[in-house]
């Protein structure tokens, strides 16, 4: 047994449990019940700890410095490997061939078998200088910036001719630009000459004389790109952004067709195919090319690699292909593509940690997963989920059920022991294990509707659809089968559409809920009121900011080389705020104590007003168990799509498209998330969800099904119909599963 002796992390209440080792352990409860503070903050922290101490401290002075967990005593752990839901990388050069080490093999086998041979598997590398396309520098798309979104040629420079920001008439780099004498500032730039143009926009960084003074001048594009596209996107102030995402267009480098190559590596051929062909190709087609290969010379490292190919089919990843950008894969696709280096693996007597594994899977898929979680427990090892969905609860040899509310009215034990007994068990878990959601008795009506003509986006084929207006549509199918490349594809950007993801919500360590949703500006004008001071004292951002940690409340301490280290600010323990704001209250409490309170608290203590408007809406989310100033880094997926749904909410008429929002719910908090879907059906709004739950399959208006199923034999509309119809004559893969589903209700 792994034994947890006085857990206290987070909200856990001080937590004692046994945990059966080289078995399979679900860990259920709400949102918010303590789940990740037990299995994530807790055993797998400790373990991580325990064997960095194994080092000398030499070593470990590189290692980021972890805080031993609020437990009295972990007894019996073993190695810890997290499989978490975190994006990978954003890094351009990063894809699922070199996240898997499929490309790296993939290399070695060319650098042996390929013809004309062309050196080592470096040369077939796009990250290093023998194998990358000079052009684009490996990156496999050059960017090219759109003149007309810099200027309009109509008019002349005095005239507002420069329409980039920064370069309004008057401005200091139009200045140099207008008085350079390069060429007339009253000429519309159409009548410039060749020479003048290219002076205008090209020129490169170049001492002029303007009067007695001695100037650096630049042309328009050179400059643009200096002061606006070397920066890092994200920290552009929007309207930069906004300008930057109009006036460059990513296209294929022309140099190597996108395959991010040079000429000699796209040369070099095995089986007639290049590389480059081989990456392109979907995984489970490139399985089936790399089993034909036979060569003893490379014996050995075709098996691998035709095992990585093999477990990435097998995981219901084989519609992806090696050269796809990992940064583009969703949470539980990347989930998925780092499991894979574990089911190769030699070890055992590992502790798995996964969460919420079955995100973004269909019902079909989940299958695949239970067996695979079943093979690394049948290896011997210790496999703990955290997940919500009834099917891997069904597997568990063991569950521990966390409870019984959230936030603060969670962090205890409402169970441990077999499936049988949990089911038996009056928990919230228990009494929903057989709950389903019904199929409506009768549907909306449509107001109209929204359409989608010949979709060819990634792997559509042609698709056109017609989306209704006023209603509840759920859009299905496997994973792969072009769900958010038509959706995303081509809802996104339209008039009135609001989207709602999964994403990471761009925010520095200081954003929280309240700074996020816009909370903070009416809580701040309350204590300004009451106090008659003014409201910058009461943000951590401004003027009321702890100088010692500047409002953070943490001192980060930057290791050059070694990963930063925070610690609790000594000066305000935490607080963020100088003692001076401190002595000001609103009703008995300073502004400290109610950033420190749930959602739900907060309603109690703000009863009207704006405050109580965004407060509501929070609720209405799911999220009543949030602190106030929790950081937004520690959020889930499914909690930050709600928190963006939440301040969406005060948008009207609006067409809400939400992927997959019962990430991260219990069965419980489904019914709650259903009956807010409605509420903004009803209050005249189109809700449009991409959503593999079969409650809320059962729970739409109408649904759109693609397949029949992943990469390229997916793409086409398989389905469309009310729920009713698709149960009752449908004969997908989601048909078949929804009348499981709702014959087991009838059942």
């Amino acid at each position: 047994m792994i034994q947890v002796r006085g857990a206290r992390e987070n909200n856990l209440a001080d937590v004692s449990l046994d945990l059966p080792k080289r078995r399979l352990t679900v860990f259920t409860g709400v949102s918010g019940s303590g789940k990740s503070s037990l299995v994530f903050g807790t055993i797998a922290a400790e373990s991580q700890r325990l064997i960095n101490e194994t080092y000398t401290a030499f070593v470990q002075s590189f290692m980021p410095s972890l805080g031993r967990p609020d437990v009295d005593a972990l007894h019996n752990l073993s190695a810890a490997i997290v499989v978490d839901q975190e994006r990978m990388g954003a890094a351009s050069r990063s894809t699922v061939g070199t996240a898997t080490d499929a490309y790296t093999m993939l290399r070695i086998v060319f650098s042996r078998l390929g013809t004309p041979h062309i050196g080592t598997s470096s040369a077939f590398s796009f990250n290093t200088a023998e194998g990358m396309c000079p052009e684009c520098e490996g990156i496999g798309q050059v960017s090219q910036i759109d003149i007309d979104q810099l200027v309009d040629r109509d008019r002349s420079l005095n005239d507002g001719a420069i329409t980039a920001p920064g370069f309004a008439v008057g401005a200091w780099y139009w200045q140099i630009m207008a008085q350079s004498g390069l060429y007339a500032p009253d000429v519309p730039l159409k009548e410039f000459t060749p020479a003048e143009w290219e002076d205008f926009l090209h020129k490169p960084a170049t001492k002029i004389k303007v009067g007695s003074n001695n100037i650096t001048y630049e042309g328009l594009v050179t400059k643009v790109q200096r002061v606006h596209l070397s920066k890092d996107r994200e920290a552009m102030q929007s309207h930069i952004r906004a300008f930057v995402d109009r006036a460059v267009v990513f296209t294929d480098c022309p140099a190597c067709d996108g395959t991010r190559l040079n000429a000699a590596a796209l040369s070099s051929t095995v089986g007639g195919l290049s590389i480059a062909q081989c990456s392109a190709m979907q995984i489970s087609d490139l399985a089936e090319f790399v089993h034909r290969i036979g060569d003893d010379s490379v014996a050995p490292l075709l098996t691998t690699l035709r095992h990585t190919l093999d477990s990435l089919v097998e995981i219901g990843l084989g519609y992806l292909s090696l050269d796809r950008t990992s940064s583009t894969l969703s949470g539980g696709e990347a989930q998925r593509v780092k499991m894979v280096r574990h089911l190769g693996s030699s070890l055992t007597d590992v502790t798995y940690v996964f969460d919420e594994p079955t995100t973004g899977l269909h019902p079909h898929d989940i299958q695949r997963m239970n067996s695979l979680l079943l093979r690394l427990r049948d290896k011997g090892n210790t496999v703990l989920v955290v997940e919500h969905k009834p099917e891997v609860i069904a597997i568990a040899d063991h569950v521990v059920d966390l409870g019984p509310g959230a936030g603060s009215a969670g962090g205890h034990i409402c169970y441990s022991g077999d499936l049988a007994g949990l089911r038996a068990s009056d928990t919230l878990t228990g009494r929903h294990l057989g709950h389903r959601a019904r199929l409506r008795e009768t549907v909306r009506p449509p107001r109209g509707q929204l359409t989608i003509e010949r979709a060819d986006l990634h792997n559509l084929k042609d698709v056109s659809a017609e989306i209704p207006l006023g209603v509840l549509t759920a859009v299905t199918g496997v994973a792969g089968s072009g769900k958010s490349s038509l959706i995303h594809g081509y809802l996104a950007g339209r008039d009135g559409v609001v989207v709602a993801s999964q994403t990471p919500i761009r925010g520095s360590r200081r954003s929280n809920p309240a700074t996020y949703t816009g909370l903070l500006g009416p809580i701040r004008t309350a204590f300004a009121k009451a106090n008659g001071v003014k409201a910058a004292l009461f943000s951590a951002n401004s003027e009321g900011a702890c100088s010692h940690c500047n409002g953070l409340g943490l001192v980060y301490t930057d290791l050059a080389m070694m990963a930063g280290v925070a610690s609790l600010c000594e000066q305000c323990e935490g607080k963020r705020f100088t003692p001076e704001v401190l002595t000001y209250t609103l009703r008995g409490k300073n502004i400290s104590e109610v950033l420190t309170m749930s959602v739900a608290e907060a309603r109690a203590f703000f009863p009207s007003g704006q405050a109580r408007v965004i407060l509501d809406r929070l609720s209405d989310v799911g999220l009543s168990y949030l602190r106030l100033g929790q950081p937004l880094n520690t959020l889930s997926g499914g909690e930050r799509q709600r928190l963006k749904l939440a301040i969406h909410m005060a948008e009207k008429s609006a067409i809400y498209v939400l992927d997959e929002p019962t990430t991260g719910l219990h069965l419980a908090d489904v019914d709650q998330l259903l009956a807010l879907l409605d509420r903004l059906v009803d209050d005249g709004n189109t809700v449009i969800v991409i959503e593999h739950h079969q409650a809320v399959m059962a729970h739409a208006d109408w649904l759109i099904d693609l397949g029949p199923r992943g990469g390229h034999d997916g793409g086409q509309v398989v389905f469309t119909g009310t729920p009713a119809e698709l149960v009752a004559t449908g004969d997908t893969l989601t048909a078949q599963h929804l009348r499981r589903y709702v014959q087991a209700d009838e059942g």
